[in-house]
């Protein structure tokens, strides 16, 4: 029987605590010794680092090596796992696959290690909140259209909220793989291919999540991942080999990740992927010389799903015994899933393989988490919070705000939009009723019937008396089949499905004034594993958009992805485009708000669309070749198609119009010690109110320091402006913001020529010149 502090009020009660102490579970505690005083590391009032070199001097090898594992927490782990819990065996568990709503078997498995173990060191539980827990929003993705990192910060809070609720401390998120080949599935939970929006997203999904204070009883320890160069995986196949120059890992691929870990991240998750010949969980470079030296990371490293054994399947490593070594000594400190620490390294440690100073290292970090999150001093979730924590107004609420926000308009011809309440409508296509669809890959724990589709995001629209028909058209799969297996050698999108839908779907439309059609892709198609070698509209989509134009009624296509698509015969039959990514629970009701004028469309793309699969990778911010120009020959262009963006970084339409004036700088020329003014006049040049983005590129020209993007945006505004009225947009430089990174990590600000841009995109705009001398 353990005697317990029971803070209550800011006092101290003390109680006896049994096995089944439930009652106690909400509160927080402290462990008192036999003499009534506190050991150090149980003592809240000391530093952290007191507490912890406290702690690792009590802990046992087997102990400290428990601590550096993490596992699957099955709905009985509270008996499969108890008496490994209570030997110190483990320190963290994952949640995945198991249905965890309520923090009741958390708190078992935590009772057993406070109250059971020898030391009673916490657990920590881990789950892929990636853009909500019960309240889902749009894929982090579609937030990032918003080109409102504010907004990220709100929903991240959200999600906080909800799974710290269900007894969740840590959250695998946020995912700020910068991603330039929409080819790979996992381009939809990150921020598109600008590592300065980037990097502002992330830092503010860190402070949503671990808020102002990571102990707090509503917030949860940020994961960044995957670290590093995930995200440039060849052919665009998950967890394929990445090959990323030093120089350009350094200016594209880094700078979100130490964005976050500067903004306070306490973990990151290293890499599936090979990295320049070396596996990303095996890597020292990244790892330790760039991670913990260059960068100061305080926290600790956690492995990807069995990255750690699977450095033998990359052939670095030959047995579990030499994986866990690599990885270990690389500066991987918790390996998820796999057994190789738990396994091997204790005798690796006697045979003097591995160092003890390598272990406490590892086992340090981890223990410095579980601190700062409070574990040691309130290791139990409040049993009833989750009742009342899930779907509250707020997050219903900011679930659709978001939604809308995310959108991004990409035609509209003859003001098509937006539409009329008063109008016969007929909704077509696979994905108008499916609200389930709309939450994307990482949906966590939301309910279907709890997600908002199109369907009745219109109808809730409609006037009385106005009319919805709705009508599937397709299928975009035959029945139960998903995805080409070995063997096929054609898609499945050739098998022939909804023949009589189609038909049914075209004498739908005769009868209406309007189309809306809901196209798209299913969610599993995105996320982890869920590459594509074509970026057309899968299953026969097409064919029904084709068909549907052929009746010559006007057409609004709705996209729901999680991935630009190749959209030249989407155009081509379409009156008006909006892209609405997977937007969430809300998605149905967000994109209604759009679709009747209700909100402006705002949101204006973080990804390039490509005309065809075969452009792939394209993106604004590449360096210029020494034979520029499109068009003509001996200008590396395509023979067949274009070799320009379909729709580049920074686009998105509203409702209303902008014109831009010229740029104006406040003087032609700076030193380092000056700061750059660069402002321009924006009208609304439209009939009704409207958000624009202004958008501020630079580009370097000739600097012997290496080459410099044909653009990079350097910062954005959202401005509202009214019919007719002019608003002047300024923006503030610094010499410093003008520099970039060599091989070596430096950040080298060089005096030379510059253009800049405020414009509405990443294509459009003239630009001005200045030059920064020394």
């Amino acid at each position: 029987m353990k005697i317990l502090a029971i803070l209550t009020g800011g006092l101290l009660a003390v109680a006896t605590a049994g096995a089944d102490s439930t009652s106690i579970y909400h509160e927080g505690w402290i462990d008192l010794n036999k003499n009534g005083k506190l050991d150090v590391y149980e003592n809240p009032t000391l530093p952290i680092e007191k507490r912890v070199n406290d702690l690792l001097k009590r802990m046992t090898i087997d102990e400290k090596i428990g601590q550096l594992w993490q596992t699957h927490m099955d709905k009985d782990a509270d008996v499969t796992m108890a008496q490994t819990i209570r030997n110190g065996g483990v320190g963290s568990f994952l949640d995945g696959s198991t249905v965890i709503e309520t923090p009741i078997l958390r708190n078992k498995l935590q009772h057993i290690a406070i109250e059971q173990s020898r030391l009673g060191i916490p657990l920590i539980l881990g789950h892929d909140a990636i853009h909500g827990f019960r309240t889902v929003f749009p894929i982090p993705l579609a937030q990032a259209c918003a080109w409102e990192p504010e907004l990220f910060e709100r929903t991240q809070t959200i999600a906080a909220r909800e799974a710290s609720a269900a007894g969740i401390d840590w959250t695998f998120a946020p995912m700020v793989d910068l991603a330039r080949d929409p080819r790979w599935g996992r381009i939809a939970e990150g921020f598109g291919e600008d590592p300065y929006l980037g990097s502002l997203d992330a830092i503010a999904s860190v402070k949503g999540f671990q808020g102002p204070s990571v102990a707090g009883p509503e917030q949860v320890v940020a994961c960044v991942k995957h670290y590093a160069g995930y995200g440039a995986a060849e052919g665009g196949r998950d967890y394929n080999t990445t090959e990323i120059s030093p120089f350009t890992l350094r200016n594209f691929y880094l700078p979100q990740f130490k964005a976050a870990i500067d903004a306070g991240a306490l973990t990151v998750m290293s890499a599936f992927n090979d990295l320049d010949g070396i596996p990303a969980s095996g890597n020292p470079f990244t790892l330790t010389e760039v991670l913990r030296k260059e960068w100061n990371f305080p926290g600790f490293v956690v492995s990807d799903y069995n990255s750690v054994v699977e450095l033998i399947d990359h052939g670095l490593a030959a047995d579990d015994e030499e994986a866990a070594r690599i990885a270990l000594t690389a500066g991987v400190d918790m390996e998820m899933m796999s057994t190789t620490y738990v396994e091997t390294v204790k005798a690796q440690i006697d045979e003097k393989k591995i160092s003890k100073e390598t272990l406490d290292n590892a086992v340090r970090h981890v223990l410095t988490v579980k601190f700062a999150k409070g574990l040691f001093d309130r290791p139990y979730t409040d049993e009833a919070r989750y009742k009342i924590a899930y779907l509250n107004p707020d997050a219903v609420a900011l679930a659709r705000e978001a939604a809308a926000k995310s959108c991004v308009l990409l035609k509209n011809d003859n003001g098509i939009l937006p539409l009329s309440k008063h109008v016969k409508i007929v909704l077509i296509g696979p994905l108008g009723s499916d609200g389930e669809e709309m939450v994307g890959p990482w949906y966590s724990r939301a309910h279907a019937e709890e997600c908002v589709s199109l369907a009745t995001g219109i109808q809730q629209k409609l006037s009385y008396g106005s009319e919805l028909n709705v009508s599937r058209g397709c299928a975009i799969f035959e029945m139960g089949k998903s995805r080409v297996h070995v063997g096929d050698y054609s898609p499945i999108s050739e098998h022939p499905t909804g023949t009589n839908e189609i038909a049914e779907a075209v004498e739908a439309a005769k009868n209406a004034d309007v189309v809306v059609m809901a196209l798209g892709e299913p969610r599993d198609w995105s996320g982890e594993d869920g590459s594509r070698s074509s970026l057309d509209l899968p299953g026969r989509q097409q064919e029904l958009l084709d068909a549907i134009a052929a009746t010559g009624k006007p057409i609004v296509v709705v996209l729901f992805n999680g991935r630009p698509l190749a959209l030249p015969n989407v155009f081509s039959n379409a009156t008006a485009v909006l892209e609405a990514w997977f937007p969430g629970i809300q998605g149905g009701n967000g994109v209604a708000d759009l679709l009747f004028g209700d909100i402006d469309p705002s949101g204006r793309l973080t990804t390039t669309f490509p005309y065809s699969v075969g452009q792939v990778p394209m993106y604004y911010n590449h360096d210029n070749t020494g034979r520029p120009g499109i068009g003509g020959h001996w200008h590396g262009n395509y023979v067949d198609g274009p070799s320009v963006p379909f729709l580049p970084f920074g686009f998105g339409l509203g409702y209303t119009t902008f014109h831009y004036g010229e740029v104006q700088l406040g003087s032609p020329t700076l030193t380092t010690n000056e700061m750059l003014t660069a402002s321009v006049d924006v009208t609304n040049t439209g009939k009704r109110p409207g958000i624009e983005v202004a958008q501020l590129y630079i580009r370097g020209l000739a600097f012997a320091g290496g080459t410099r993007p044909v653009r990079e945006l350097k910062g954005f505004q959202r401005i509202l402006l009214q019919p007719g009225q002019t608003q002047t947009v300024s923006f503030t430089l610094a010499p410093n913001s003008l520099g970039f990174y060599d091989a070596q990590g430096h950040w080298i600000v060089q005096p030379g020529k510059f253009q800049l841009w405020i414009c509405q995109d990443s294509a459009s705009g003239a630009p001005a010149t200045f030059e920064l001398e020394k």
